[in-house]
């Protein structure tokens, strides 16, 4: 019978697959070579996924870039749309006139 989880995908008794066990790196007692070893493996994968990684910050980049310019032009077209200052400026320039006849005329 071989080691649990050395091969056999299925456990026989439960029928379910093993469950990956987390490794601590600290716990392990590794030697120099083996700590080396494992610096340039990490630093080959990350080299490996700078390019798709580079590419993905770009687009997102580019996505908020484009988000915010929208959110702008929509602002400055919304308050060019906005009337309401103009109508309670010409009130005013009413309610003055009105104020300067009563003085002077009545």
């Amino acid at each position: 019978m071989a080691a649990p989880g050395a091969g056999d995908p299925v456990n026989g008794k439960s029928g379910k697959a093993p469950l990956a066990q987390r490794i601590d790196p600290t716990g392990e007692k590794l030697t120099p070579t083996q700590l080396q070893f494992r610096r340039q493996a990490q630093l080959a994968q990350w080299q490996k996924m700078l390019p798709q990684r580079r590419t993905r910050n770009i687009v997102t980049g580019l996505g908020i870039g484009a988000l915010v310019l929208a959110i702008y032009a929509y602002t400055f077209y919304s308050v060019s749309q906005e009337r309401f200052l103009d109508e309670l400026e010409d009130e005013a320039k009413a309610a003055r006139a009105r104020a300067l006849e009563r003085a002077s005329g009545h």
